[in-house]
Order: structure tokens, then C-alpha cells, then sequence
């Protein structure tokens, strides 16, 4: 009898400890739609672990809670759903993009819901907005990188691989031999170019249009890189170590790609998550909304964050990505985005780009 009723209890906790786990978030029900920048596979880790976390959310989008696109894409699909007054609702009912100015222009317009993130103040390593409207979620980096194996080949020809961002434009012997995202098209590659023009002035795209640098992709950028088309790059961190990580995946002795982070400074960009407005809203449940956010800056949510080769936004987070480096050291040679003068700029400075850099 003694041991029936032990083996009944053991079951009783059992199922207790499995369930209460299971169903955190089980009363979160509706379904939803979030318009995310990250890339694919983050994005299927991410789906997988919010359909466990909320079991009776139902995803919006053909079995996802996600729909995939470029920042400047999401940004010009979502214009055309608010209409030429900004005034019509949107077919999603969360955003999380690489561009935090856009954070800005959507909280002026009237779109975003404000909600409360438990002690953000002393949980999160990077600025909140004041209101609730918007949260960092994910930081990217913006950095150089080089082939090794070619440096001295490329030595031989007068070329010294540059280690500042500066030097990546000034530098008259890489004409015709650096790269990067076109800031037209890349939101991460608009904040690069942004921060760049409050260190150093119009002249830098001047010299960037001097040096004919190429305008291309992440993935067309790396190639050219190893195959000695291109001296250096610029490019986002992630690219670079998820590359690592899956060569070394497959047993590859990666000696052709490196980082290098500049030594005058890299460029932090703490993308966020935003909850659309109740009356804007696909599905109008901000409350299962505000709910995926909370989650989202939970310690799980943010070491798929670090999966994804982005760093956390977690002060108290001292992990980092494989193949990077420590976080804080990142935050202490930041060169800093006036996320407000993106925004209220972004026309100046789109301007700028095409008449120094694209003609």
C-alpha cells in the first residue's frame, strides 16, 4: 500500500512540475503577426520556441509567427499599408527591425502601443524609450573584415588592409577594392552610415565614392573577399561568425575570413521590438503581444538571440556569440547612432549617399 501511494504521489509532481512548466503563457491565446528583419534561421528557432512557450497562440502567417524581409523592405511595406495619410491599420501586430530610428517615426505617427517592460531599467544594457514604445530586442555590429591568407599578396601590391572605419574610405589605394550594403536598401548599413557621417563629416562619403566602393549583399561581399575581388569589407558582425560556425560545423579550418573589429570603433545597433497599436492592429491582441515581448527579453529568448550570432541586450548577460568577443568591450568602443537625427535626416542623408556615392 505504502508504495502505491508513494508511486501515486510521485505522479502527482510529476505531472505538476511537467504541466506547470509546459503552460507559463497557456492562457495567451489569439493569433499573431510579427514583421521581423532577422535572419531565417534565427527565425525558425525563434517560431519553434514561442510555440512552445505559448501553446494556444496560433502563428499568423502560414504556420509562423513571423514574416521575413530586409529592414528598408519592411519599412516600404508598411508605408503602403498605412496609406498615404498614415492612417490605416497594418497587417501586422508586432515589428522587430534592425533600425531603431524607424522606432521613432512609428511612435510619432501613432502606430505603437506603449507597454511596461518589469525593471527595464537595470535589465536592459541599452536605452528604452521613455513612453514604452519601443524596447532593444537584439544588437547588431557593424564591422571590417579581411582574408587572411591574402594579406600579403595584397601588401605586394601596396595595399594595406585598413583597420579603421575611416581608413576603409580614405585610403586611396583600396579604389576599387572595398565593399559593403547599400544603406538604400540595408536599414543596419543606413544606421552605419549615419554614425559615420556624424564622426566624420559629408567628406566621408565623399571618400567612399572616390574609392568606387561596391554596393552588394552580405553573402556576394564575403565571396569577393576570398576570392581576392575585394581587400576588405564592410559588413555585419553575424554574417561573418555564422560563416565561421558553419564551416567549422562541417570540419573546416576557417584561415579566410576574419574580423576586424576597428579601432575606431564599431557600431552598435540595439534593434527593437514594437507592439502595434490596438486600433492598427492585425489581430487586436496586445495583450498576447506585450506578453511574447516580455519573453522575448528572457534569458532563453536571448541565447537564441546569441545563436543567431547577435548579442544580447541582457546587462547581466556575459555570454556572447560564438567566435566574438565580450559584449561590454563592444559597448565601450561604440561609436554611437543619433537614432533622431536618422530619423529626421533620413531624406538628407539618402540624398547624400546618391550624389556622392551611387553617381
Amino acid at each position: 500500500m505504502k508504495k502505491i501511494i508513494f508511486s501515486v504521489l510521485a505522479l502527482i509532481m510529476a505531472l505538476t512540475v511537467c504541466c506547470t512548466a509546459f503552460a507559463v503563457n497557456e492562457d495567451v491565446e489569439g493569433e499573431l503577426v510579427i514583421y521581423t528583419s532577422m535572419y531565417p534561421f534565427v527565425i525558425d528557432m525563434m517560431n519553434e520556441a514561442l510555440q512552445n512557450e505559448f501553446p494556444n497562440l496560433t502563428p499568423g502567417i502560414d504556420g509562423s509567427f513571423f514574416f521575413y524581409g530586409g529592414t528598408s523592405s519592411l519599412i516600404t511595406k508598411i508605408y503602403g499599408e498605412m496609406g498615404d495619410n498614415r492612417d490605416q491599420p497594418l497587417e501586422a501586430d508586432m515589428f522587430m527591425v534592425a533600425e531603431p530610428a524607424f522606432s521613432l517615426e512609428l511612435k510619432d505617427y501613432g502606430y505603437l502601443h506603449s507597454f511596461e517592460v518589469e525593471d527595464a531599467e537595470n535589465r536592459l544594457r541599452f536605452p528604452f524609450d521613455a513612453d514604452g514604445y519601443w524596447y532593444p530586442v537584439r544588437t547588431l555590429n557593424m564591422v571590417l573584415a579581411y582574408n587572411p591568407e591574402m594579406e600579403e599578396s595584397w601588401n605586394a601590391k601596396g595595399i594595406t588592409i585598413p583597420r579603421t572605419f575611416k581608413d576603409f574610405a580614405y585610403d586611396p589605394a583600396l579604389k576599387g577594392y572595398i565593399s559593403m550594403s547599400d544603406p538604400m536598401t540595408s536599414g543596419t548599413a543606413y544606421a552605419a552610415v549615419a554614425s559615420l557621417l556624424d564622426t566624420y563629416g559629408e567628406e566621408y562619403l565623399d571618400k567612399l565614392g572616390e574609392n568606387r566602393v561596391m554596393r552588394e549583399s552580405g553573402s556576394t561581399a564575403i565571396a569577393k573577399l576570398q576570392s581576392g575581388e575585394c581587400a576588405a569589407i564592410m559588413i555585419l558582425e553575424e554574417s561573418i561568425l555564422k560563416y565561421i560556425d558553419d564551416e567549422e560545423a562541417k570540419g573546416n579550418n576557417v584561415s579566410n575570413i576574419q574580423v576586424i573589429y576597428p579601432e575606431d570603433g564599431v557600431i552598435l545597433i540595439p534593434s527593437t521590438v514594437m507592439i502595434v497599436a490596438e486600433e492598427y492592429s492585425k489581430n487586436v491582441n496586445t495583450e498576447a503581444a506585450e506578453a511574447v515581448a516580455e519573453w522575448l527579453l528572457s534569458e532563453d529568448a536571448q541565447r537564441l538571440i546569441m545563436k543567431g550570432y547577435m548579442h544580447s541586450v541582457l546587462a547581466d548577460m556575459d555570454d556572447y556569440p560564438a567566435h566574438s568577443v565580450p559584449t561590454m568591450e563592444l559597448v565601450e568602443k561604440d561609436m554611437g547612432v543619433d537614432w533622431v537625427k536618422a530619423y529626421k535626416n533620413r531624406e538628407q542623408i539618402n540624398h547624400l549617399w546618391t550624389e556622392k556615392v551611387t553617381q
